[in-house]
């Protein structure tokens, strides 16, 4: 879940462990307001991902741990 404060373009990213882009989630202009991501995983085996969102400005990268 997250929230937008402004009118502005917003990319979720999953990467994996060697940095190479394994899904694009969202890569579109959203409206002021909440939402949400769910991201199907069955094609992807157990591991190490990141997760990188862009909105305007703010750039933020967190660690994933996918568990089958």
């Amino acid at each position: 879940i997250y929230g937008l404060s402004e009118y502005t373009i917003v990319q979720i990213v999953i990467f994996d462990i060697s940095g190479k882009q394994v899904e694009l989630l969202v890569n579109e202009f959203q409206e002021v307001g909440y939402y949400s991501v769910d991201w199907n995983a069955d094609n992807h085996p157990s591991g190490m991902y990141f997760v990188k969102m862009i909105a305007g400005d703010y750039v933020n990268t967190q660690k994933l741990m996918l568990i089958k």
